[in-house]
């Protein structure tokens, strides 16, 4: 637990054994940093909206928290995959522009999109579906263990995706899954199939990202951990504001 929360806050824990065992399961965990995650911007956003903050200045203060709190790695994830992703020529090409580090016209663009749906659906849900802010935090927690499933390859042999590739079976992000759909069914009020839909939509979703990125680069990475985690993250916020 000490791992997770040290890879994926800005909490300065901190731990000398880093290896295969231990990256299990901070994988298998990550959740459960996502549920702390989501609390705390749950939280945040309640407390904006109750102060009388406009919607979407709630939203955009929301989004910074989260980006401050996971010292923005997820987001950082997300730009490289979508620049890889871009780009002609052979995986090693695309896991080049990845290593590379800067942002490039495709990284941009998604981080403006994605940054700017979070923000708007942050806005738009009211106090009462806090816990759908929860639930979508979480997922994109859970997203972790499914890009690191049994018999799924790393991209290189070297950096986090070799570290955590090929560690979880499949009942790790099934029960986690199944987790998210119960509490699902309780996260907007007098409608309880919209949550649990967005949870299948972004599952669906996620594992389609999951598939081409593993097609495209050759295997996992950890930008690839971080792409999935935004994607999903985004989904379930982006669908829970309907019905309204």
């Amino acid at each position: 637990m000490r791992l997770a929360l040290s890879w994926l806050t800005v909490l300065p824990f901190h731990t000398n054994k880093v290896d295969r065992s231990a990256a299990r399961t901070a994988i298998a965990v990550a959740p459960v940093v996502g549920l702390l995650l989501g609390l705390a911007a749950a939280g945040l956003l309640y407390a904006a909206h109750k102060a009388g903050m406009p919607p979407l200045l709630a939203g955009l203060v929301t989004v910074g928290f989260m980006a401050l709190a996971t010292r923005g790695m997820h987001l950082d994830g997300l730009a490289d995959t979508a620049d890889g992703l871009g780009c002609y020529g052979p995986p090693e090409r695309a896991l080049a522009v990845m290593k590379d580090g800067g942002a490039g016209p495709f990284a941009v663009v998604t981080l403006i999109v994605v940054l700017g749906a979070q923000a708007a659906a942050f806005a738009a849900l009211t106090p009462e579906r806090w816990l759908a802010v929860v639930l979508a935090i979480t997922a994109g927690r859970t997203a972790f263990a499914a890009c690191c499933l049994k018999g799924l390859k790393p991209a290189r042999p070297e950096g986090l995706g070799a570290l955590v590739a090929a560690t979880q079976p499949w009942w790790i992000p099934a029960t986690w899954l199944a987790l998210l759909t119960a509490a699902a069914t309780q996260a907007i009020p007098n409608n309880y199939w919209l949550a649990p839909t967005a949870i299948a939509i972004a599952a669906t979703t996620a594992t389609l990202l999951i598939r081409h990125t593993i097609k495209r680069f050759g295997g996992i990475t950890g930008d690839t951990l971080g792409a999935t985690c935004e994607l999903t993250t985004t989904i379930v916020l982006i669908t829970t504001t309907l019905a309204q």
